[in-house]
């Protein structure tokens, strides 16, 4: 399989376009890494039951063919712009797509799913899920008693997306160093940030705010009419937890059944954020680095990992690597890389093997990573999940650091966590010059709401592990189950997390309170 067909449910690192952003969905058999415009699905229904069409030509176009036994249909619902002014603000669509086994019996409802981001496609997350344990995905005793449904939220992928970042913008910010030093370099950061915030003000203006968390939780209970569900179960990971914890505020006697895998505090604010993913993507670096040094001749950068990548790092900045498409493998992409490879445990081979290579004086494997966290194709084309990022993050966030916090944030975070510091610091750089309002979600309990399953795992560098009790906390009906493993989110990876979450989504058997899953 190649890389982006292995990687789990992966989430955002905080602020966006400077640390961005989320990798995608990927244990399918065959996946293409282009990012061609998706098909629209055709028009929006605006009653409450969606209108459903075949749609075998979605999986095939992600992975090649359909899952055996299962059917997809496809449908969009028309849902308001702005739901505090919904006959007076126009309507956005949002794409739905339901696979169904030709397996199912006793069939509980849908289990409506979302990968986090934000940004990234939930219709391809139902996809590649559908395919089944055997791929790494969702068991069969889940697919037989659900559909499962996956939705793009609101200006992501099919669904109304926001579109208002450039390709060249874009790889002058992937390719832009993470920690500028001088205060020309830094200038030149902030430019960026601001021609990117001053063109999506200008394209869309005030309605920047209706792409908020909390509108697209109020679509999701529309999803839930749309498909008949007279409660809602719901599989969200990164920040599919934050998405799904508003609905839990929003709608508590709505809920049947939610798992939140990797934890998004919703009470921390971006500084807060920010660090704890500098925090949480250095530890998971140090634990590749001691893998490094336990693993011999399978790692080629050993026994000093963390020295080879930061000379890594220091090269780049001086004399880049030229790679065969003509682009210079800057510090920038290199980190980018760096990120990709720590989403998951599988990937610390990749990222060993990448940095031998660039010694080398091959860049390919190092481009090869940070492309699939970028989402860039062949031709320098990207998707649009960097657009809704920082949509969605920006019109949330009511926190504008000014530029003198920022570049001290750099300098301290730089010293605390020496690769990822500087570069969550300036991730903050593009909510500062962001334009319109703000639509902050709430941050307190789902009164009324019966118990929520939230899963952490105990090296997660994108949502760390001290996130997991302070979301089941603020809930006040959050139940922590644990995985002491590696990598970005826990289902479905282990037998004891699948068993519990499975009993949870069937049966409504809540996990016993404090559950450790081992390694």
């Amino acid at each position: 399989m190649a890389r982006t067909q292995r990687r789990v449910m992966t989430g955002l690192v905080a602020g966006a376009l400077l640390a961005a952003g989320c990798a995608l969905p990927v244990y399918a058999p065959k996946t293409d890494d282009g990012a061609a415009p998706r098909e629209r699905p055709g028009p929006a229904a605006t009653g409450d039951n969606a209108i459903w069409r075949p749609c075998p030509d979605v999986p095939e176009d992600l992975v090649g063919r359909s899952a055996p036994g299962m059917r997809y249909e496809c449908a969009s619902i028309a849902v308001p712009q702005d739901w505090a002014d919904p006959s007076g603000s126009g309507t956005f669509e949002v794409a739905l797509l339901r696979a169904r086994s030709n397996r199912q019996h006793d069939r509980l409802g849908s289990l409506l799913v979302n990968p986090g981001g934000p940004g990234v496609s939930g219709i391809d997350t139902a996809v590649y899920l559908s395919f089944g344990q055997a791929f790494g995905q969702l068991p069969d005793e889940i697919t037989e008693r659900f559909d499962i449904v996956g939705f793009d939220p609101r200006g992501v992928a099919r669904s109304s997306p926001v579109e208002c970042i450039s390709n060249s913008d874009l790889d002058a910010t992937f390719g832009a160093d993470p920690d500028p030093d001088t205060q020309a370099e830094f200038d030149e950061v902030v430019a960026i940030n601001k021609r990117v915030a001053d063109g999506c003000g200008a394209k869309y203006g005030d309605k920047l705010r209706y792409f908020s968390t909390e509108q697209a939780a109020r679509d999701m209970d529309a999803v839930r009419e749309a498909v008949g569900d007279e409660k809602l179960t719901y599989l969200g990971w990164s920040y599919g937890t934050l998405l799904g914890a508003t609905y839990a505020q929003l709608f508590p006697n709505k809920v049947r059944a939610l798992v939140l895998d990797g934890a998004v505090d919703p009470g921390q604010d971006m500084i807060a954020g920010s660090e704890g993913q500098a925090k949480g993507f250095e530890r998971a670096f140090t634990n590749f680095a001691t893998w490094c040094t336990q693993a011999g001749g399978r790692c080629p950068i050993g026994p000093d990992a963390r020295g080879a990548v930061t000379a890594a790092l220091d090269k780049a900045r001086v004399s880049p690597v030229r790679g065969g498409d003509g682009r210079e493998a800057t510090a920038g992409w290199i980190f980018y890389a760096i990120i990709e490879s720590l989403y998951s445990e599988q990937g610390w081979q990749e990222l060993a093997d990448a940095i031998e290579d660039l010694q080398g004086g091959d860049a390919t494997a190092v481009f090869e990573l940070a492309d699939s966290y970028a989402k860039r194709d062949k031709s320098g084309n990207y998707s649009n999940l960097f657009d809704a990022n920082l949509a969605v993050n920006c019109a949330d966030s009511t926190a504008k650091p000014t530029l003198a916090q920022i570049r001290t944030y750099q300098s301290q975070w730089r010293t605390k966590y020496p690769i990822f510091g500087a570069a969550l610091a300036l991730g903050m750089l593009p909510c500062a010059y962001w334009p319109g309002e703000r639509d902050p979600y709430p941050t307190g309990a789902a009164k009324g709401a019966p118990p929520i399953v939230v899963v952490g795992t105990t090296g997660d560098p994108a949502t760390p592990y001290e996130q997991t009790a302070k979301l089941a906390d603020m809930l006040g009906v959050g139940v922590v189950l644990t995985w002491e493993g590696e990598g970005h989110t826990a289902y479905p990876q282990t037998d004891c997390v699948n068993q519990a979450v499975d009993k949870y989504l069937i049966d409504l058997e809540v996990p016993r309170a404090g559950l450790r899953c081992p390694r």
